[in-house]
């Protein structure tokens, strides 16, 4: 079968919303896994009380995913999308299943040399994560906005999911003798499950439902060579043979120098969002959040869930066009707007109650993912698939540039304080 007619119009291909529920389920296995580490986290200081848990880990994870996602990017014309999403999910999995395993084998006792085994199991986390959301999301550049959205509406259900699911494990083992535990190894089980179905369901179903196979097939007629593994696993065979036409369309490409430039207000948007936010979450959330309350232990997962909830319910408020911020300078200005956050956040621990707080934190997610949806679907606009999907790429690796950037800069909340670096 040759390559598709690009001249079809895509609205009435079956799929769509087939696609999106699979890019909601993709979104989720991406991060699901990470998130239940976060989630556990009350459980890793039980175990590991002096060694930060909520922050080394965090510093651990970004390194590795920022320099996997560099190495990517750069390369990313040359790098079947397929191979590297499959890659990224199977890593997400055996990962998940090696702290499942590695717990057993300890009897979930702390110890520094379990700390390090879990910290190498972590850095594979960062390895998948920028496998799979440069990826995915390079992928989904050259397709409708709406599946972009439903794969970043998945990454913030899975924190929803996982903070849903800690309250209620905490709650229901509170009592029983290791509950702590037991609620920890039921989170990864349960991650390890979602893995294997993104695994299924990328290698087997996505890539064979019409509308996904159209946008493909429009993207290798454009000179995409990233596409053809996918294409194959449709049953649609590219033709580069016949002349040179798909190499000197994939030559008038603009470099990624280019896009870079063009679109550098988005990549600054991203990078300054998730600055922010990981300057705050969850390091802040677990250590530095006061005395001023009533929760106890249920502290720090009760703000961890009203972020968590916020973040996914602001990433569906981009789909009502009149309430989506469509202007580079608005969203600029949305952006530097939400540093405001750091003092407020500061006078809050200090002298506010736990009402401010949680109000504080769910503000935090509420921006955090309604700029996040603003950004990555207003930003792949006017280019061919190749260029889309190149500046998916470059998008994303600003993104955890930004958390990078959070993560060492959540440090210095600990000046002053009564922790010790």
């Amino acid at each position: 079968m040759n390559i598709a007619d690009t001249s079809v119009d895509p609205t009435r291909l079956q799929g769509k919303y087939g696609a999106m529920v699979v890019c909601w389920i993709l979104g989720l296995g991406s991060l699901v896994s990470w998130n239940s580490m976060l989630t556990i986290g009350d459980y890793y200081y039980k175990l590991f009380p002096h060694y930060h848990p909520a922050r080394v880990l965090t510093l651990v994870y970004q390194p590795f995913a920022l320099v996997t996602m560099a190495i990517l990017a750069h390369n990313e014309s040359k790098i079947d999308t397929r191979r590297r999403n499959l890659t990224g999910y199977i890593l997400f999995f055996l990962s998940t299943s090696a702290l499942l395993v590695l717990d057993l084998a300890t009897s979930g006792k702390g110890g520094i040399g379990n700390y390090i085994g879990i910290c190498v199991i972590v850095a594979a986390f960062g390895v998948a994560d920028a496998h799979v959301q440069g990826g995915m999301v390079g992928d989904l550049s050259f397709m409708c906005p709406e599946f972009i959205q439903s794969f970043l509406a998945g990454l913030a259900a899975s924190g929803a999911l996982t903070s849903a699911l800690r309250l209620i494990t905490k709650a229901a083992f509170e009592k029983l003798d290791n509950g702590l535990r037991k609620g920890a190894m039921l989170f990864l089980a349960i991650s390890t499950f979602f893995e294997f179905l993104c695994i299924f369901l990328y290698a087997f179903f996505f890539p064979k439902l019409p509308i996904v196979k159209y946008y493909r097939s429009k993207a290798a007629s454009e000179g995409s060579k990233t596409v053809s593994a996918d294409l194959a696993a449709a049953g649609i065979q590219t033709k580069t043979s016949q002349g040179t036409e798909v190499d000197d369309k994939q030559q008038q490409r603009l470099s990624n120098k280019q896009l870079f430039f063009q679109n550098i207000d988005y990549a600054l948007d991203l990078y300054l969002i998730y600055v922010l936010t990981l300057s705050i979450f969850p390091g802040f959330l677990y250590e530095n959040t006061g005395s001023h309350h009533q929760l106890g232990s249920w502290y720090p997962l009760v703000l961890i869930a009203m972020y968590n909830v916020w973040d996914l319910i602001s990433r569906y408020i981009p789909l009502i066009e009149s309430l989506k911020i469509k202007s580079r300078k608005g969203l600029m200005c949305a952006t530097l707007s939400r540093f405001l956050l750091i003092p407020a956040f500061y006078f809050t621990a200090n002298y506010g109650d736990q009402g401010w707080m949680i109000t504080l934190v769910s503000f935090l997610g509420l921006t955090n993912g309604y700029l996040t949806v603003c950004v990555l679907t207003a930003a792949p606009k006017g280019y061919k698939g190749p260029e889309q999907n190149a500046l998916g790429n470059l998008l994303v690796l600003c993104l955890l540039g930004g958390i990078f950037s959070g993560v060492a800069l959540d440090w210095l909340w600990l000046i002053g304080s009564h922790e010790k670096f």
